[in-house]
């Protein structure tokens, strides 16, 4: 999935934790704004976040292809940017 050093699983089961529709959260020391949709067959999801107090993003669609073999298309940034973020997010009033 990724060149990043995390499994595919971890970083499944960590997007898998965080809620659909939006939220707030932290991560790297700063306030973020995230939105995660997902479709109804939970096949694919999309997530775009922005730091609430700078200029940076995270965005990236990511599918199970009908073999259910995980495709991560980051938006013009790196795959491990991406998995840094989803494991390290931290949703407000949450401790995952």
């Amino acid at each position: 999935m990724t060149d990043a050093d995390v499994s595919t699983s971890d970083f499944e089961q960590a997007l898998a934790r965080l809620p659909t529709g939006f939220f707030k959260g932290a991560f790297a020391g700063g306030s973020w704004g995230v939105t995660v949709r997902r479709s109804d067959d939970g096949r694919r999801s999309w997530l775009f976040a922005e730091d609430l107090a700078g200029n940076e993003i995270v965005s990236f669609n990511f599918y199970l292809t009908s073999e259910m073999q995980p495709v991560l298309k980051p938006c013009e940034m790196s795959s491990s940017k991406v998995v840094e973020f989803v494991i390290g997010i931290q949703p407000e009033g949450s401790s995952v």
